[in-house]
């Protein structure tokens, strides 16, 4: 069974997880914790139960905020001129081996569900991500939107 759990460098094998992206390999393996016990983000990693030393995903999230003026004029037009809070999923990853399976989609989900929730507790307008390639720009097929000014950066709103 899936399950999403708080990254624990002392269950999870980050050292074997690669993803074809040196950067997002690096992260996981030598700054993720580090990074997490400094409460700069939280990582979240997708294991199969069975086998939960084994990393088949991760995201990260954070606190952030957007200048409004990045966002569609649209959706600009009803909200104030300073900046947005936000939260922001700095790193998304999947194991190399088993992308284009769905796991990436099921991670995603997982992402906004926790935004969904903690949203309940503190306030965000979006969910903003950072595309590393145009590869990652797949987001948008699950609503996310590009800003105005940095097309491989998008957002997905949390709600009304």
């Amino acid at each position: 069974m899936l399950e999403e759990q708080r990254l624990d460098s002392k269950t999870h094998d980050c050292a074997a997880f690669n993803c074809g992206t040196p950067q997002l390999n690096d992260y996981l393996t030598r700054r993720a914790t580090q990074d997490r016990r400094r409460n700069l983000t939280q990582v979240y990693v997708l294991v199969d139960t069975e086998t939960p030393s084994q990393v088949l995903g991760y995201y990260t999230l954070s606190a952030a905020q957007v200048d409004a003026e990045q966002i569609s004029e649209q959706e600009r037009r009803r909200l104030p001129r300073y900046p947005l809070p936000c939260f922001r999923m700095g790193r998304f990853a999947v194991l190399q081996d088993i992308q284009g399976q769905g796991f990436g989609k099921r991670l995603l989900g997982c992402a906004v569900d926790r935004c969904l929730q903690v949203r309940h507790e503190v306030a965000a307008y979006a969910l903003i991500a950072k595309a590393k390639n145009a590869d990652a720009k797949l987001f948008e097929h699950f609503g996310f939107v590009s800003f105005s000014d940095q097309p491989l950066s998008v957002y997905l709103m949390m709600g009304p």
